[in-house]
C-alpha cells in the first residue's frame, strides 16, 4: 500500500511542477499585458483605423485617451496581483532573486544604474523649458479686453456740435481764439512777422481762408464756421502726430518713420487698407490710450512698442491725432454694427 501510495504521489509531484512550468509568471504576464496594451493603442488601432477609413493617413489615438487606456490596465492589473498572497507572491518572486543576484551581478548593476537614469531623464524632459508656438496667436488687431463703451465712441473733433460752432464763431469775432500750448510757440512767432492779421490765419487752408473772409465781411455761415473749425483741429492734430507719433509711423503714417527699423514688430501702416477703415473709431482710441502695455494675450509674441498714451496726452489732444491720422492716410474708420 505504502509503495503504491508513493508511487501515486511521486507520479503526481512531477505531473503539478510541470504544469506550473508550463504557467507563465505573474511578473512577466503583467509585464507582456502592459507591451501588448500600449502596441494595440499606438500602432494597431491607427492602423485598423486607416483601412476603415481609407484614408491616407492614419487615425493616432489621442495622448490623452492613451494615458486613459494605460491607467485602466495598471490599475486592473494592480486589483488581480494584490487580489491574493499568491499571486502577489509570485508577481515579487523574480524580482527578489534579481535584486539577490541570481540572474547575475552585471544585469543587476546595468539596471540598477538605467532606472535612476531613466527617471532623471524624464524628469528633466518634463522641467526642461521648450521651443513651443504660443497658446493664442497673435492678431493684428486684439480686442479681448476692448471695452464695450469705446464700440460707439466717435471722434467729437471730427463732427463738432452746433454749439461748438457757435463759440468758435463768437471766439473768432473777439479774436481769443487759442491752440493747443504745444504749436503756442511757433504761432507767436508767426504773430510777430504778421502782426496786422489774424491768428486763426496761421492755418493756411482754403476753408480757414473762406471763414476769415465771411467773418470780416459780416456773418459767416455755419457750414464755412464748421469747416474752418475742423481745420484747426485738424491743424493741431497733425501737430501732435508730428511731434508724438511721426518718428514711428512716419510722414506718410506708413510705417516707415525713422525708428520704424528699430522694432522686431513694425509700426503699423495706417495706409494699408487692412488697418484703420477695418476698426471702428473708438478702437483706435482705445488703442492709442493704452498702447502696448494695455494689450490682451493675443498680441503676443511680439507686442506693440506703443507707450500709453494717455499717461501724456489728454483725451483732446488723442482725439486729435486720431483725426489726423485718418486724414494723412485718406482712410475712414469702420461704421459701428450698432449703425
Amino acid at each position: 500500500m505504502m509503495s503504491e501510495q508513493g508511487e501515486h504521489n511521486g507520479s503526481a509531484g512531477p505531473g503539478d511542477n510541470s504544469g506550473g512550468a508550463s504557467r507563465i509568471n505573474r511578473f512577466w504576464a503583467v509585464v507582456i499585458t502592459i507591451i501588448s496594451v500600449l502596441l494595440v493603442i499606438k500602432w494597431l488601432i491607427p492602423l485598423v483605423s486607416r483601412h476603415i477609413t481609407n484614408l491616407p493617413f492614419p487615425l493616432t489615438v489621442p495622448g490623452t485617451l492613451v494615458l486613459f487606456y494605460m491607467t485602466l490596465t495598471l490599475v486592473a492589473l494592480f486589483l488581480f496581483i494584490t487580489f491574493s498572497d499568491e499571486n502577489l507572491e509570485e508577481f515579487l518572486r523574480p524580482i527578489y532573486r534579481f535584486m539577490r543576484g541570481e540572474f547575475g551581478a552585471t544585469p543587476r548593476l546595468i539596471v540598477l544604474l538605467l532606472v535612476p537614469l531613466l527617471a532623471g531623464w524624464q524628469v528633466f524632459q518634463m522641467r526642461v523649458p521648450k521651443l513651443e508656438p504660443p497658446v493664442a496667436l497673435r492678431i493684428q488687431h486684439p480686442s479681448s479686453n476692448f471695452p464695450k463703451k469705446y464700440e460707439d465712441a466717435t471722434n467729437p473733433y471730427d463732427k463738432p456740435s452746433e454749439d461748438d460752432v457757435n463759440a468758435f464763431v463768437s471766439q473768432a469775432r473777439a479774436g481769443s481764439i487759442s491752440l493747443i500750448r504745444q504749436v503756442q510757440a511757433d504761432i507767436e512767432v508767426w504773430q510777430d512777422e504778421h502782426s496786422d492779421e489774424p491768428m486763426l490765419a496761421a492755418i493756411n487752408t482754403p476753408g480757414v481762408k473762406q471763414f476769415l473772409a465771411e467773418l470780416e465781411n459780416g456773418d459767416p455761415s455755419a457750414e464755412s464756421a464748421r469747416a474752418a473749425l475742423i481745420e484747426k483741429n485738424l491743424f493741431e492734430g497733425r501737430a501732435l502726430y508730428a511731434m508724438n507719433c511721426r518718428p514711428c509711423h512716419g510722414d506718410s503714417v506708413a510705417g516707415d518713420g525713422p525708428m520704424a527699423d528699430g522694432f522686431k514688430l513694425r509700426p503699423i501702416n495706417f495706409t494699408d487698407n487692412g488697418t484703420l477703415e477695418t476698426i471702428v473709431e473708438g478702437y483706435t482710441f482705445w488703442r492709442v490710450e493704452n498702447g502696448g502695455p494695455g494689450l490682451p494675450t493675443e498680441a503676443t509674441p511680439w507686442d506693440s512698442a506703443m507707450p500709453e498714451w494717455k499717461l501724456n496726452l489728454t483725451d483732446e489732444e488723442r482725439w486729435k491725432i486720431i483725426m489726423a491720422e485718418y486724414d494723412l492716410a485718406g482712410k475712414t474708420p469702420r461704421i459701428p454694427e450698432s449703425h
